[in-house]
């Protein structure tokens, strides 16, 4: 399994429980955010790849990166629902995020062996 299999699988799951939810209106946001969220993960899983088997410097470098990578997005669910609520709905478009970045967050320790 890879980050990148696991996000995808994962984006489409949440994307369909969120239009079985809120309608077919949720399915850009969540589709949007998931994939968002997966790509992020997948370049925060590649930072720590980089600094696992280094210093003790060099993991928190690449733990701050990932960490960065993952507050960046959701930066990006904040502007996107500031700017464009009726696209954006607040709760689907949070939800498309979280759903999918949380759980590789867990699936991460497996990811970087």
């Amino acid at each position: 399994m890879t980050p990148l299999g696991a996000g995808l699988g994962l984006t489409l799951l949440v994307t369909g429980l969120l239009r079985a939810k809120f309608g077919p209106d949720a399915v850009l946001p969540a589709a949007i955010f998931g994939f968002l969220a997966t790509v992020l993960q997948v370049g925060a899983v590649r930072a720590l790849r980089r600094g696992y088997r280094g210093s003790h410097k060099e993991f928190l470098q690449a733990f701050a990166a990932g960490m960065g990578l993952r507050f960046f997005g959701v930066a990006l669910v904040l502007a996107a629902v500031l700017l464009d609520r009726g696209l954006f709905p607040p709760l689907p478009t949070a939800i498309g995020y979280l759903g999918v970045v949380v759980p590789l967050l867990f699936l991460e320790v497996r990811f970087v062996r």
